[in-house]
Formats: C-alpha cells, structure tokens, sequence
C-alpha cells in the first residue's frame, strides 16, 4: 500500500514539473489543500514552492461559498502559532537572552501568515489575496470568529501597500482604456454617466483625477481622487458635475476642492493610505499652481438619516425639542428645507451628528468623517440643499460638508482626534452646535 508521504512526494514532483512554466494543467491527485498549504510553509524549494502556491490559489478561486468558509475556518484552526516554538521562545527569554524578544516575535507568528507570503510568489498573486481577503471581511460580518485570521491578513498587507510602495499618478484622458473602465466602475460617491461625464472630469482644464497604483497591480487604482479648481468654497455639487458649466483658468482659482474619494479595493479595507494621498495631491497642486491656498472637500454625510431615525425612536439627548420635531415631520415629508429657519435646523442637527454623536467606544458615527478627521482636516463648513440627487436625498437629505486641509495643522489635528477623540471645527460649526442658534 503506498503511503501518504509517497503520494505526497510524487504529486510534488508533478507538481513542480509543471511550475517551471507555470502554463500548463496539472492532473492533481487526491492530496487535500491543507496538506497542500501545510507543504508550502515548511518547503524549501523555490520551484516547488511557486508551483504549490500556484495550485493552491488556483484550488480556492474553484471553492464555492462553503468551500471557501471551510477554507478560512481551516486557516483559524489549524495554521496557527506553533506551541512547541512559543514554548521554547519564552525559556530563552526567562534566560534574558539579547535576542529572546525577537524569538519570542517570531515563534508566535502564525503559519498563516507565511502562507500568504508564500502564495505570494506566484504571478499576480497579489490582487488574488486582496480579494481573498474581501471574502474573509464579508464571512467575517456572519462569523465574528474569523478576526484573528483577518488580523494575519491585514498584519501582512499593511506592510505590502505601505506609502513606500505607492505611486500616486495623474489620469489623464491618454491613460488606457483599461484604467480608465476602472475608474468608471470604481467611482462611488458621485456615479460617472459614461465616457462623455468621465472625459469632463479628467481632461477639463480645471479638474484633476490622481491615484494611487502599487507595482504588483499596475493597472488597478487602488484609491483615486477627483479635485476641481474653483473659486471660493463650494456649498453645492451641482456646479461642478454639471454637463454645462463653463470651464475656469486655472491659475485664476484660488481653491482645490476634493469633491470624491473613492476606494477601488474592498480587500484593502482598513489598510489607511487616503491621508498620504491628499497630502501627496496637495504638494502637486500646490506645485503647479501656487496661486491656490485653500484645499477643502466638498463630502456627503452618508449615516446621517440613519443616524437621525435612532433619535427620532430613541433621543440620546443630544438634541432638543424642535430639532426633535423637526426631524419627525422631515422623516414623514421627505422634503428638502424650504426657508431659513428650516435649512439652520437641519444645518444644527448634521453639526451635532458629526461633533458629538458617538459609539460606545466615543468614536464618531460617521464614516467620512472619521476618515477626513482621521488625516487630519478641520470640519469647516455645513451646507443645506447641496446634493438633491436621489442617493444624497436618501443618505442625508442632500446635506454635505466642506473639509478643510491646511498642511501646517494636518498633524495636530490628527493626533487631537486620534488621541483624544476631539473632532477640530470651525467657529461656524460652534455656533450650530449652540442650542437655538439663529444666524446662518
């Protein structure tokens, strides 16, 4: 009877004949996956190991829904730390050995995580395990279970797509067709209507499109963002996605407003590079032209209404008894504030969300807005009747915000929010936040 070893040894053999070339199938015999992964992390070989990886990612992309949950839950259970090596680490540290930390470091690191290394040397493989890990978030948000294997995953793409690894690029109408479609498909604050929409966004005058690209996936934008040259804040997104505005000098604007962020990799979810991104387009524009001193955003407030609903069933306190009333008879109307006293209303409601409102844990609900507090920006300014498309009616009853970046506080603020939770705000959003504020 032949041994499993014996198997084993002859699939390798087969296995690493083919991954030479890498082009051609192999007629894989009975060896499950985990045996399969299990020989990758303890081989030496460089060919053997790249054929392996190679027909390991090939086994997962063919697993079904089950398959693939089976997959993650063998990765939690089974390629963890090794005990024997933790154990022996903490006897050389009890010894106070100069190296028994870094031994300590590297006993307890899961076999998970030099797996995906080593899946890593195939070809391309690196898109491949950002969307493995896109499924291991969404089994995630069924089995809680699942974190410290997303733990390994993020540890070991931290590191893959740090700042060091990115290039930030400028798209331009002459970039290809296959960034291009992308860019189109990625957008997801403000839809692109087809290539006449995208064309105006990246080959007028007064607009920029940049994002960020890592070598092992040239032609997948990692995160882009579209800036429009503009005179004065802007309170609304009409003007600057409108089919028929009239394009300005550029040197003649004083302002560049980042009016969409759009993240292209749900697997990357987590990994932060967005700050390094504004600050790298910042210094471009600020390069190219020097007349402009202003770099604000112009955002959505995605979890306002969602938010606003919680307080109409259950007031946490934050607001008072005509923002309450208010906020019932706008959740049964749907309308948009029709005078002053109605857009200071609804304008009160959104500063109190975005500055006060918090999670048990004391972190702001908002997820755009911890994301530009996060990088360091001051919440400048609170705009009514801003988005009246249908997302930014239901979203937020067409409110948005401006986000202003200034290089010098891009750090204090960042660690005042980060630390201390403290969103930094302008003296206009203070004034919302005082109960019965009067004047716009």
């Amino acid at each position: 009877m032949i041994s499993a070893t014996t198997i084993l040894n002859e699939f390798v053999t087969r296995i690493t004949d083919a991954g030479r070339s890498l082009t051609g199938t192999v007629q894989t015999i009975h060896i499950d996956t985990e045996t399969l992964c299990d020989y990758l992390v303890s081989e030496k070989g460089e060919a053997t190991g790249v054929a392996i990886a190679h027909e390991v990612l090939n086994r997962y992309k063919a697993l079904d829904e089950q398959g693939k949950y089976a997959f993650f839950l063998m990765l939690l259970n089974n390629f963890g730390s090794d005990s024997k090596q933790v154990e022996a680490a903490f006897k050389l540290w009890k010894q106070q050995s100069a190296s028994s930390g870094r031994a300590i470091h590297l006993a307890t690191e899961p076999k998970s995580m030099e797996l995906i290394r080593r899946l890593n040397r195939v070809k391309g493989a690196t898109s491949q395990i950002v969307e493995i890990r896109n499924d291991l978030l969404n089994f995630l948000k069924k089995d809680p279970n699942l974190k410290p294997l997303d733990n390994d995953f993020k540890h070991i793409l931290s590191s893959w797509f740090n700042r060091g690894f990115l290039e930030l690029e400028s798209i331009t109408w002459s970039t290809s067709a296959e960034i291009l479609e992308r860019i189109i498909k990625y957008e997801a604050v403000h839809e692109i209507q087809g290539w006449d929409d995208l064309r105006r966004r990246v080959i007028e005058k007064d607009r920029r499109l940049y994002a960020y690209f890592h070598p092992a996936m040239p032609n997948e934008p990692l995160i882009f963002v579209e800036v429009a040259l503009v005179e004065g804040i802007p309170s609304s997104i009409e003007p600057i996605l409108s089919a028929s505005r009239e394009p300005i000098d550029p040197d003649k604007a004083n302002t560049a407003t980042f009016y969409s962020i759009s993240n292209c990799q749900p697997g990357l979810r987590g990994i932060s590079f967005g700050n390094f991104m504004i600050k790298k387009a910042v210094m471009e524009l600020q390069r190219e032209y020097p007349s402009i001193k202003t770099f604000v955003t112009l955002s959505p407030v995605p979890g306002l209404r969602s938010w606003a609903e919680s307080e109409i069933s259950k007031p946490s306190g934050l607001l008072n008894d005509s923002q309450l009333m208010y906020l019932k008879n706008l959740n049964a109307t749907n309308k948009l504030p029709s005078n002053k006293d109605e857009n200071i209303l609804l304008r009160e409601i959104t500063a109190k969300y975005l500055v006060q409102a918090r999670t048990e844990k004391d972190k702001i609900i908002d997820p755009v807005a911890r994301f530009h507090l996060g990088n360091g920006a001051c919440l400048k300014h609170i705009h009514a009747n801003a988005n009246t498309n249908q997302e930014g009616l239901w979203s937020a009853w067409g409110m948005m915000v401006n986000y202003d970046y200034k290089l010098k506080d891009i750090e204090k603020n960042h660690e005042a929010f980060v630390n201390k939770h403290e969103v930094i705000h302008s003296s206009d959003v203070q004034a919302l936040l005082k109960k019965g504020f009067k004047n716009v």
